[in-house]
């Protein structure tokens, strides 16, 4: 099967995946995606990202997986709360049908 088109993500590949994508979006140099805590918060005390960078980051996962999350700034919020929220809603975006597309396997 070429390119296998129906091989979905596991949720720790995605969480992977936006770890490195969240280092590579925001230029963390010095961050390696096992020092992130997949439960930690993005914003304030956890990861530390401001509203401009999980801007960014919506920006990178629009451009990485091909989602885009709605403009309920509520569910946005439980969306982009943690790398594990964020994993959550691209897999259930994967269990729908859509086929997410990472950059690297």
């Amino acid at each position: 099967m070429p390119g296998d088109p129906a091989r979905k993500l596991t949720r720790e590949q995605i969480e992977t995946e936006l770890k490195v994508l969240i280092i590579e979006a925001l230029k963390l140099d010095e961050t390696a995606p096992e020092d992130i805590d997949s439960e930690a918060p993005l914003a304030s005390a956890g990861v530390g990202l401001d509203s401009i960078d999980v801007l960014e980051l919506a920006m990178a996962v629009h451009r990485r997986f091909g989602v885009t999350t709605e403009g309920d700034d509520a569910a946005n919020q439980r969306i982009y709360a943690s790398v594990r929220s964020l994993a959550e809603f691209l897999e259930q975006q994967q269990a729908r049908g859509v086929r997410l597309r990472p950059t690297s396997d």
